[in-house]
């Protein structure tokens, strides 16, 4: 397994710390009443998707789940843009017309989840055979839970791109709950990874709270990937330390089982390696926390002042056909009236 570069890893570090402080200032936000729509925290399992994310290569595709904010910010997605999605500003990405992480960069390589999950399989699968064809070796890179591995798209999508031997890494987050069902409901093998030889490719199983085993496994899967070797399945066993979203309060989760896999916390066991090797000082560590605190309140600030959307832009950048889109908005305003 490849290992992790040294300035890759403090990047990590900081990029979690990013996703957590970020995350914390949302659920404020959101127990004030402010923002628009749900919030669905990564807390606990970070490390899964900024470690993924950092192993793919520059013009590679990514589409995450809405769990997976660190990948989006690994990728270069600033703050300001998270934080206008969840506010409904008109400066978001969606313009105020989405919330979550339903929105695409394409000048990054993001391009944005679909609720229905497992979808995404096969609509990454289409993308990067498109690629393929045009003679360019990008690689694509979606992510899946245990509940999600039990749909009919991430079947045919899985099969699809195994068939094609297309370049596609999908990492399975095992994070214990698809909302408030066990894992051993939704599938009785001991490895969300042995699903994979049943396609025909490789799975691998690695702990997704160790940031450098999912580096080293998911980079070699995009390697392979890139040279022609087909899917890789990638299981990163970790937890969901919060509710299926904040208005769940987990009252189905024995709060011992959360004791436990508190000290596993990603952001936690990498410090602990870095005092173990003595490569990332305390207070290193605390000025990053320091500076990633001032980032995220000048960009909330900046956000907090940004206007909402116009009520008559409600139509606009939604059909290809921009007439319709004027004509719809002429009706709802006018009641159709010249």
């Amino acid at each position: 397994m490849q290992t992790i570069p040294p300035d890759t890893e403090k990047e990590i570090y900081r990029l979690m710390v990013r996703t957590r402080l970020l995350e914390e200032r949302l659920s404020n936000l959101y127990r004030q009443g402010k923002l628009s729509g749900g919030l669905y925290r990564s807390l606990g399992q970070e490390g899964c998707a900024v470690a993924s994310a950092m192993a793919l290569g520059e013009g590679d595709l990514l589409s995450p789940l809405i769990r997976n904010l660190g990948s989006v910010l690994a990728r270069g997605v600033p703050p300001r843009d998270i934080f206008a999605q969840y506010l409904a500003r008109v400066t978001s990405p969606s313009h105020g017309k989405e919330g979550v992480l339903h929105f695409s960069r394409p000048e990054l390589g993001i391009y944005a989840p679909t609720t229905m999950l497992g979808t995404m399989i096969p609509v990454l699968a289409g993308m990067v055979l498109g690629d393929r064809m045009r003679g360019l070796k990008t690689v694509g890179m979606t992510y899946i839970g245990d509940g999600g591995s039990s749909t009919g798209a991430f079947h045919e999508g899985i099969n699809f791109a195994a068939v094609q031997k297309l370049p596609v890494v999908l990492v399975l987050e095992h994070n214990g709950w698809a909302y408030s069902t066990p894992g051993e409901k939704q599938c009785l093998a001991k490895r969300m990874a042995d699903k994979a030889p049943g396609y025909g490719i490789p799975g691998i199983t690695v702990d997704g709270n160790d940031v450098a085993e999912v580096y080293g496994a998911v980079r070699e899967a995009v390697d392979l990937a890139r040279a022609g070797g087909g899917p890789t399945l990638v299981e990163c066993r970790t937890y969901r330390m919060k509710g299926h979203a904040e208005h769940d309060a987990q009252a189905y989760v024995d709060r011992s089982e959360l004791e436990t896999w508190r000290e596993k916390d990603p952001i936690l066991r990498l410090e602990r390696s870095f005092d173990a090797r003595g490569t990332f000082p305390r207070a290193d560590r605390e000025r990053v926390v320091l500076e990633e605190e001032a980032l995220l309140d000048a960009e909330l600030s900046v956000v907090q002042a940004a206007p909402p959307p116009s009520a008559d832009s409600a139509f606009r950048g939604v059909f290809l056909d921009e007439g319709i889109g004027e004509r719809m908005r002429h009706e709802t305003f006018t009641g159709g009236l010249p």
